[in-house]
């Protein structure tokens, strides 16, 4: 039996209580993870996906930010039993020269959107977040949310919302059609968990990001994780490792009893 499954808001989505980040998949410069890192070989990629699978993990987090980590997922995915649903975003763009970037124009989430599905050999993706820079309110505002809801309408897209950085940015984001919100939620950082009751409110979907605050909570996983998927209205975390022994502990971690 795999790990517990929840729906996604309305969405018609339903996503393990874990979700696998993969920003290591395809960067390692400017992140704020507790150790350095090389990135894995496509074989250990592969068996990483493999064990996710065979635990129960069916979603993976993805984003053009994360160096490239979509490109390699369009390739490595097909050795890989199993299927995945994907999370991806638009809106950050990075290369280790430059930095991270950002732009929310209609043009280049369209882009953004079309390099996304090339990338991971898709026809659509099941959930794509606006990547904000913490400018959540002004990007809405300038109309980045509808260029999503577009695609949405166009079938490129299942769900779309915002991976904010600010309370107001995820009201907004809810009052403008969002189905989902990405939100930062651990021990040290409760700042967003009312939008946790709102979007339940609207019908929307929660997933958690930094929910080990980037691995530099690691020393009672268990509790952290019981005390998260307490509140029914989180769908799920997203978690990024590179190590099977990790993700399995991590697995091992999460309360048996907190499907809906």
């Amino acid at each position: 039996m795999g790990i517990p499954i929840r729906p996604l808001g309305q969405t018609g989505l339903e996503f393990s209580l874990l979700g696998l980040g993969t920003v290591k998949f395809g960067r390692n410069t400017d992140v704020k993870y507790p150790h350095d890192f090389e990135l894995p070989s496509d074989e250990a990629i592969i068996e990483l996906l493999q064990t996710a699978h065979a635990l129960g993990i069916n979603c993976l987090d993805t984003a053009p930010a994360y160096g490239r980590s979509e490109e390699r997922l369009g390739q490595l995915l097909p050795a890989v039993d199993g299927q995945f649903q994907i999370i991806s975003k638009v809106g950050e763009y990075y290369d280790a020269a430059n930095g991270s970037r950002y732009e929310f124009s209609d043009h280049a989430i369209q882009t953004s959107l079309e390099q996304s599905l090339n990338a991971l050999k898709r026809d659509q993706l099941d959930v794509v977040l606006l990547h904000s820079d913490g400018q959540d309110v002004e990007h809405i505002r300038n109309g980045a949310l509808h260029s999503l809801i577009r695609a949405r309408e166009a079938g490129l897209v299942k769900a779309i919302g915002l991976s904010g950085k600010t309370v107001e940015g995820g009201r907004l984001a809810l009052a403008e059609g969002a189905d989902v919100l990405m939100i930062t939620l651990n021990p040290q950082t409760q700042i967003e968990r009312p939008l946790v009751a709102e979007a339940h409110a609207t019908g929307a979907g929660i997933l958690v990001k930094k929910a080990l605050g980037s691995g530099h909570m690691t020393e009672d996983v268990a509790s952290i994780l019981t005390t998260l998927f307490a509140d029914q209205g989180i769908t799920s975390a997203i978690i990024g490792t590179t190590n099977p022994m990790h993700l399995r502990h991590n697995c091992a971690a999460l309360p048996k009893d907190q499907a809906p």
